[in-house]
């Protein structure tokens, strides 16, 4: 199982980097940042499956693709702004870390606009006159 093996490096270099904070915090930060991205790395395979997936699905269901990318950029923002945000937090960057998370907020309500905006008109079509 693939958790296993993520949860066994990130016990892993948590261990390691508890141990080596006491002498070289620059080099245990760094070591956290890296698995942090390898763990990512490893979960590309997996996130291209699923986009796959719901592209296929969508397809099938004659839903306009525009809007699928629409929300699969959405999510995209959200995960990434997630990650940068902890690893700033990590960083003992606060601050830096709220900023990052509004700004994908933001970036996210700007993308879903036109998608609302498509479903309110939608609903107004259904109401009767």
């Amino acid at each position: 199982m693939e958790i296993l093996k993520i949860v066994g490096i990130a016990l892993i270099a948590t261990f390691l980097a508890l141990l080596v904070k006491e002498q070289k915090p620059n080099f245990a930060f760094l070591l956290v940042v890296f698995v942090g991205c390898s763990i990512f790395l490893f979960l590309v395979g997996q996130i291209q499956e699923i986009i796959s997936m719901l592209k296929k699905i969508a397809e099938s269901a004659n839903v306009n693709m525009v809007y699928l990318e629409t929300i699969l950029k959405i999510i995209g923002i959200a995960y990434i702004a997630e990650f940068a945000a902890q690893v700033t937090k990590d960083a003992g960057q606060g601050a830096i870390a709220s900023k990052i998370e509004l700004a994908g907020k933001i970036l996210i309500l700007a993308m879903a606009i036109p998608i609302l905006t498509v479903i309110i008109e939608t609903v107004i079509k259904m109401i009767p006159s």
